[in-house]
């Protein structure tokens, strides 16, 4: 039985991993730079289904920075935000509303730093964390929120939700 579980939790991480990164190349466009938003972020929400998706987001975060071309500042302190989010959110996960917040602080606290201080973005950087901010806030808040809706539609996610 623990195998099981132990199998579940890795494909379920890897399944997060693999539609965090899809989604980001899939939309590659608007994911990347100063002013980006990363349709992937609506995947932040998953920690209030399953623990799984901590690892998953923060893995495919990883992969996404790199396959993406990131600098290795952006590869870690970015997939680091991602982690501390994903972290953050689990922990909230039974107060729906406040699950999204994590991924969004995290971000607008790191990304911009990033795209200042390791691309040389010159931007005004109240403007840079702006950009992320809303950025996140559509991603995480806005997706993320249809994204839960539409599980808790479905039994098996409203019970683990509920766990």
């Amino acid at each position: 039985m623990n195998n099981f579980k132990n199998t579940k939790f890795l494909a379920h991480g890897a399944i997060i991993a693999a539609l965090y990164v899809v989604l980001t190349f899939v939309f590659a466009p608007i994911s990347f730079g100063a002013v980006q938003l990363r349709i992937a972020e609506a995947l932040t929400i998953l920690p209030m289904f399953t623990p799984a998706a901590v690892p998953g987001l923060f893995v495919g975060c990883i992969l996404a920075n790199i396959i993406g071309g990131g600098i290795v500042w952006d590869v870690i302190f970015g997939s680091l935000a991602t982690l501390i989010g994903a972290i953050f959110s689990y922990r909230l996960r039974k107060i729906r509303w406040l699950v999204p917040i994590p991924p969004v602080v995290a971000n607008t606290v790191i990304v911009p730093l990033v795209l200042r201080f390791g691309y040389g973005v010159d931007m005004p950087f109240v403007l840079l964390v702006l950009s992320i901010f809303a950025g996140e806030l559509l991603g995480c808040y806005c997706l993320g929120e249809i994204l839960a809706s539409a599980l808790l539609m479905r039994p098996e996610f409203a019970e683990e939700a509920a766990e």
